[in-house]
């Protein structure tokens, strides 16, 4: 990998997110350099900046350094858009925090951008290209469980609590479906390929509530987001399936998330999607209790950030990158229609689909006692 010329990356955003993707590229991944970091509060790009040893930099330095190749794009999703399409037109490569844009169109247009100046834009969640999700791929492409005919998965939480911490949770692009069901769709999509059809209904109970901690006590607020999510999926394979999201209950730590596939041949129980590590398990035909199945695949620990080095190697290979504006456009038309088909009343056909990129290769494991091997699997 000495041979490959690393590239240079600045980070725009250095909010909460931040650290956990400037951990990962900083320490772990040999072709990204990560140069500098920009943030509209300056004393937050300077905490960022020494604790990284990189330069702070405005937009306009960014964009003025032509040796900067990716700009990694950590706003909130309000600002999705307007900074990920200044970057583009900037000719700059784009990774950012999910979601692509918060409207449909804007998304379109971005995407437009991209194919028009050949530029990569990659799109979080990232968490598709981990050990959990990676083995879970595996195993249904190996027919272990059968042909995929059915799945579920949910998620409760509690936006009150959310809210308290960050006044984030209650702005649109925040909401249970976009913010954290995009992880549960992203990884059916990494595994099933395309959806061809959606029904669903989404809510926003109590719009209008308190702050209860002690700092904002009896504060008034509104949540401009859904928090409330079900819906019918339909596969381009044929499989069929529902999930619900919904964050007008409880906080469980760890989470207890559900995310099960039913095949012909047996049933595959995966772990949290939010996460690249975790259980896959499986019941087969004859069967009555379920085996853990043994992970060859990389990146079992947080990783965030991995999208950014997978989309570099991509980049220096002349291929595509593997979370790509393609899947994620296509989940984000996922979401809004089933945003859509509560409002009409009816089921909505999609008109994108998206070509499935290859698994990550097996076998390139972290190791103890030999040099880390995991980023090796990311040059194929």
């Amino acid at each position: 990998m000495s041979s490959v010329q690393p590239i240079k990356v600045a980070v725009i955003g250095c909010g909460m997110i931040s650290d956990a993707y400037l951990n990962t590229m900083v320490n772990r991944f040999h072709i990204l350099e990560v140069v500098g970091c920009c943030d509209r509060n300056p004393s937050k790009a300077e905490r960022t900046a020494e604790r990284y040893n990189i330069k702070v930099l405005s937009m306009e330095e960014i964009i003025a350094d032509n040796t900067i190749e990716i700009v990694v794009n950590l706003t909130a999703p309000t600002a999705h858009y307007s900074v990920v399409k200044q970057l583009l037109e900037a000719g700059k490569h784009v990774y950012t925090e999910k979601v692509l844009a918060n409207e449909l169109e804007e998304a379109a247009e971005l995407v437009r951008i991209a194919n028009e100046n050949n530029l990569y834009l990659g799109v979080a969640p990232d968490t598709f290209l981990g050990a959990s999700i990676q083995t879970a791929r595996y195993v249904v492409e190996s027919g272990m469980i059968g042909k995929v005919t059915s799945f579920h998965c949910a998620l409760n939480r509690d936006i009150s609590l959310f809210a308290e911490h960050s006044p984030f949770a209650s702005k649109p692009g925040a909401g249970i479906g976009f913010d954290v069901g995009i992880y549960y769709l992203t990884a059916m999509l990494s595994i099933l390929g395309p959806v061809k059809e959606v029904s669903g209904i989404t809510k926003t109970l109590n719009k209008d509530r308190q702050h209860y901690f002690i700092e904002k006590l009896g504060e008034p607020y509104e949540l401009q987001c859904e928090n409330l999510m079900s819906s019918t999926l339909e596969f381009e394979c044929g499989a069929i399936g529902s999930m619900l999201f919904d964050s007008n209950s409880i906080l469980i730590i760890p989470e207890r998330p559900m995310l099960v596939l039913y095949g012909t041949n047996g049933i595959m129980y995966m772990s949290d999607p939010n996460l690249f590590g975790g259980e896959v398990s499986i019941i087969l035909k004859g069967n009555t209790e379920p085996m853990v199945i043994q992970q060859s695949h990389a990146f079992t620990g947080e990783s965030r950030g991995l999208g950014v080095a997978e989309m570099a190697w991509s980049m220096r290979k002349g291929r595509v990158n593997r979370a790509s504006k393609e899947m994620a456009y296509h989940a984000l038309e996922v979401l809004h229609s089933i945003v859509l088909s509560g409002e009409k009343k009816q089921h909505i056909a999609l008109k994108s689909t998206f070509a499935n990129t290859p698994p990550i290769p097996r076998g390139y494991l972290d190791s103890t006692y030999f040099n880390s091997q995991e980023e090796s699997g990311l040059a194929y």
